[in-house]
């Protein structure tokens, strides 16, 4: 069985954290959530996460501040911002994703991260040709 993924999901409101991580479990995700952005990123650098789902909107330091400070220590982390406002939508410039709340369904936010992290598993290996792979070469080299 394959390990399951890590969402990181932030929100400074309790409720709507408590009600994602339900959703995400319920699909086999590991969800380890954090109340402030300075939480999170103490999370996030002890490394071990596959994605990020935060709000945009929060006191002290914003989604995009956040968003900012994770990608300077792993950049290839998917990151999501997800906001109530539309006008925010403008605002979250520095996330890989931007998801309005109320205005995306449960399935469509899954489906997104779905894609995000599938697409974090970095370039595929290059197979070589079968008549290229020296015979003293294991078989393992095809792959």
């Amino acid at each position: 069985m394959r390990p399951r993924k890590v969402i990181l999901c932030v929100d400074d409101n309790e409720q709507a954290l408590s009600v994602r991580k339900f959703l995400l479990e319920t699909r086999g995700y590991r969800v380890i959530t954090a109340l402030s952005s300075e939480e999170a990123l103490d999370i996030f650098r002890s490394g071990g996460i596959d994605l990020v789902l935060s709000d945009l909107l929060m006191p002290q330091m914003d989604g995009n501040e956040l968003v900012r400070r994770m990608k300077e220590i792993t950049p290839e982390v998917p990151m999501i911002l997800v906001s109530g406002t539309v006008k925010a939508f403008d605002r979250a410039n520095r996330a890989d994703a931007f998801l309005p709340k109320g205005a995306c369904t449960p399935l469509e936010m899954l489906e997104r991260i779905r894609i995000m992290i599938a697409r974090k598993r970095g370039p595929k290996k290059v197979m070589r040709p079968y008549h290229e792979v020296p015979e003293h070469e294991p078989a393992a080299a095809l792959a």
